[in-house]
């Protein structure tokens, strides 16, 4: 691993299957979940790079699938949401696991610990719950601490991202996702490539590698699995347009 990572090199799409993370690398991270802009020029670039890679384009997200496909529709793409516990082709369903009751116990404790922190926001997820803390910063350390009580209590995995902490359902992460895809017919003779910006998206930078592949990391320079970096989602999108004109 090295925090000195070159930018990755034009040909990286050639025989590859793309993965990509949304906040924070296809999007620019915004003060809410639900206040993200996805442009017209995104779904357009989305479109373009799945039709010029024979549909070899998943998105990998900790949103759920549902939340995603609202997002980019009408774009139909592969989805793994909520960190890789569930997954859906273009189009279709999700499989999904069942939802447990710790996650509503938590969910219960985490809205009583916000209800007093103005800033504090509470993400009810499909298989998890988040809590974030990107206005309220100084309450970080109370936060994680009782998401940390929480995820023993529950049996519950413990996830700390950008400004929040979110727990979910164990058995599954991003890593596991792409090397479920990767296994499907259509991407097994290919090199991953996934592109993300957040701790959470190391296990598939390290699982993209393991393939034979590679991770590109958006944004600042730090300890990481991925090979590659991208300053910025500005930067991100310049380069995902190139390679696709490249393909065309």
């Amino acid at each position: 691993m090295s925090d000195i990572l070159p930018p990755p090199p034009a040909d990286l799409l050639l025989n590859a299957s793309l993965f990509l993370d949304f906040d924070g690398t296809l999007v620019e991270i915004a003060a809410t979940p639900d206040a993200v802009d996805v442009s017209e020029t995104l779904r357009q670039l989305l479109r373009d790079l799945s039709a010029r890679m024979g549909g070899r384009v998943a998105i990998v997200s900790g949103r759920s699938v549902a939340e995603i496909g609202a997002l980019i529709d009408p774009v139909a793409l592969t989805v793994a949401g909520s960190h890789g516990l569930e997954i859906a082709a273009a189009g279709e369903p999700p499989v999904k696991p069942e939802r447990t009751a710790g996650i509503d116990a938590a969910l219960e404790r985490l809205n009583a610990f916000a209800a007093d922190r103005p800033g504090v926001l509470v993400e009810d997820k499909p298989f998890g719950v988040g809590l974030h803390y990107r206005q309220a910063p100084t309450e970080e350390a109370e936060a994680c601490e009782l998401a940390r009580q929480l995820a023993a209590e529950h049996d519950l995995h413990l996830q700390l991202g950008k400004m929040v902490a979110e727990l979910r359902l164990p058995g599954a992460d991003k890593g596991s996702a792409l090397k479920t895809l990767m296994a499907e017919p259509g991407r097994a003779a290919t090199r991953p490539v996934f592109m993300g910006d957040d701790v959470t998206d190391e296990a598939a930078f390290a699982a993209a590698r393991e393939l034979g592949g590679a991770g590109i990391l958006v944004g600042p320079a730090r300890e990481t699995h991925a090979r590659y970096r991208l300053d910025d989602v500005a930067a991100t999108l310049a380069w995902l347009r190139a390679g696709a004109e490249a393909l065309a």
